[in-house]
């Protein structure tokens, strides 16, 4: 009896096909993303110090942390400080730095490669800068104000200036946003300027009735990234301040990795991960609702 060959028809082997080169990023995705964080949830309920094994001890973490402990409440409100002032200079500094990058001017792709050229380059780099730029003493900043007869602040050293000195400091990294928003200026047809131009529009005018609202799906996307960002900002604070004067630059993501790795904490900083997580997820569909009433996309129907 002859036996025939097992075959395949075209559409299970392409699926087949599809599935093996699906395979690697799904086994990354299972054993190094969501394995972690779903074991982060359960070390969360645990009292874990890395040295011993993790103690169940129900929600005390969270409750420890809501009620107990002062400094959770203290790093998020400067980490929401950060958020709240940060993200909008950024974001208006990024759309401004693109609109003027978009005209016809000499040297044009110079002053693009100069502003974009800080967002690449490490941040503990340009840390360590702006640690100098802001000595109260030698700093670039001071040493300038000093020249016109004014005396500036202490900056890092003051807790009364040391967030908005972080603050001042994230217009740095302006660079990576202003690319995406340039590539959004390309793409506004320059008929609907044109046409604003016959019924007597100024360039003031078509900024803010043709620029700006063409341009919200691009603001819309860098708003998103731009908060979630900012709600992990570490670096600057763990390198330039340590979280200091007095805990006023004590981030929430700084203040998450001394309770792990200095403190050995593992399971109240799998505790302050989670939370940060919900509160990420709370600001971003905050964003994505908000966004029905003034992003606009071509073509699309008024809602």
């Amino acid at each position: 009896m002859r036996i025939k060959p097992f075959r395949l028809n075209m559409r299970t082997r392409e699926a087949i096909t599809g599935y093996l080169f699906f395979s690697p990023w799904l086994i990354g995705l299972i054993f190094f993303s969501a394995g972690p964080i779903l074991y982060s949830l359960y070390l969360s309920f645990t009292s874990y110090n890395m040295h011993s094994a993790p103690k169940w001890i129900g929600t005390l973490n969270y409750r420890i942390l809501f009620t107990e402990d002062p400094l959770f409440w203290q790093s998020l409100y400067n980490t929401l400080y950060y958020v709240v002032f940060s993200v909008p200079l950024t974001t208006a500094a990024g759309v401004l730095a693109a609109v003027l990058l978009n005209q016809k001017v000499k040297g044009l792709g110079i002053w693009r490669t100069i502003f974009y050229l800080p967002s690449v380059v490490s941040i503990v780099v340009v840390s360590l800068l702006w640690q100098w730029i802001f000595d109260p003493t030698f700093g670039l900043i001071n040493t300038a104000l000093a020249q016109i007869g004014i005396e500036g602040p202490g900056w890092l050293q003051d807790r009364h200036w040391s967030k908005p000195a972080l603050v001042i400091m994230s217009l740095w990294g302006i660079g990576g946003g202003m690319i995406i928003y340039l590539a959004g200026l390309q793409g506004i047809s320059r008929d609907l300027y044109e046409a604003s131009k016959v019924d007597g529009a100024g360039r003031v005018r078509q900024f803010f009735h043709i620029t700006i609202p063409m341009l919200t799906p691009t603001i819309f996307f860098n708003l998103i990234m731009g908060v979630l960002g900012a709600m992990q900002v570490f670096v600057q604070a763990y390198i330039m301040t340590g979280g200091g004067p007095v805990n006023s630059t004590m981030f929430y993501a700084l203040y998450l990795y001394n309770k792990a790795f200095r403190d050995l904490q593992m399971g109240y900083a799998s505790a302050m991960a989670w939370v940060l997580l919900v509160i990420s997820l709370i600001f971003t569909l905050i964003i994505i609702r908000s966004s029905r009433s003034w992003v606009y996309y071509e073509g699309a129907e008024p809602r």
